[in-house]
């Protein structure tokens, strides 16, 4: 029931939740609706932000830069995951399995930069009001979103070409519902030992020093926050870090459970569900934390409804 008849040699078979079959029809339907509402909700945030003039920036560029990478992320794995839930056939062809291996790294690699970037935008507006608008310049930004893109992608070629590499004397059952490093380096039949350490010293690289800042930086905002003399203005700054602060819990402390260990030690049934927070249920719940907690993005999207706001996009 697990292999196509036609299927190849080479095709790595993902038994997902095959030991608990009872399981694939809810979780099936589970993960069509958070797929639905995370392309709702990001392709919504991206279009307000591009469009509506009020959300003009530094902030709600970022902020539709990791709509975006969520909308990838999501997309990446969650289609090839309902098919094999549904179906008898659980492959996925090696070529398939290697390209969503470094699409999901690469996206993950830019979100672990871009998280940061976006703390220090909040710190800059925080701290620095008067000298934000030439602190985080149009063409600043464009330079520093760029520059997070190529890293992420040219960690994600690392890591990628690091884990395809190792030998697996024919072994091809992941148990797992994706392509992820952990569970490809446990179907190893040679020493991993370097492997491992190259993986855990980048895993670091790219969350503890990234979560570091970010933390390191908040700290600074909340003295700042505190010796804001307007209550209302206090609140609004607590209230949009808050959300950046939200996402970040989500997001930082599932993967490095994940990836800043020796994937000797991983858990099977421990990285499903770490894979399923930071895979599909941080970018689902992304959107709706970001337009929830803001009054801004909230406005927008009334505006988006009104026949007025597209009349003034012709």
């Amino acid at each position: 029931m697990w292999i196509n008849n036609q299927s190849s040699q080479d095709d790595f078979i993902l038994l997902g939740f095959l030991d608990h079959p009872w399981l694939e029809t809810p979780l099936f339907v589970i993960f069509l609706v958070a797929y639905i509402f995370a392309l709702f909700g990001n392709i919504s945030i991206i279009l307000v932000s591009c469009l509506d003039p009020q959300l003009d920036s530094p902030m709600y560029f970022f902020v539709s830069n990791l709509s975006l990478l969520d909308l990838c992320y999501t997309t990446c794995t969650v289609p090839q995951m309902l098919v094999n839930l549904r179906g008898k056939d659980k492959t996925i062809s090696y070529g398939g399995c290697v390209a969503q291996l470094y699409i999901f790294l690469a996206l993950g690699s830019t979100e672990c930069i871009l998280l940061a970037i976006m703390a220090f935008d909040r710190y800059a507006a925080v701290c620095k009001p008067l000298h934000y608008p030439i602190i985080m310049s149009q063409r600043r930004c464009i330079h520093m979103a760029t520059g997070t893109w190529i890293s992420g992608f040219a960690n994600s070629l690392v890591q990628s070409t690091l884990t395809v590499v190792v030998p697996r004397c024919g072994h091809r059952v992941i148990d797992h519902f994706f392509c992820e490093v952990p569970a490809l380096l446990k179907l190893a039949c040679a020493d991993t030992h370097v492997n491992e350490a190259e993986l855990n010293v980048l895993g670091a690289l790219l969350l503890l020093v990234p979560l570091t800042l970010i933390l390191g930086t908040y700290v600074l905002i909340a003295r700042a926050v505190m010796r804001i003399h307007s209550a209302e203005s206090r609140w609004k700054s607590f209230n949009t870090c808050a959300s950046h602060l939200l996402v970040v819990s989500l997001f930082y402390f599932t993967a490095i459970s994940m990836y800043v260990q020796p994937p000797s030690s991983y858990s099977h049934d421990r990285g499903k569900i770490m894979a399923l927070f930071y895979g599909i249920i941080t970018p689902t719940l992304n959107p709706f934390i970001y337009t929830l907690r803001n009054k801004d993005v909230k406005a927008a999207l009334r505006r988006a409804l009104t026949k007025e706001f597209w009349v003034k996009m012709r």
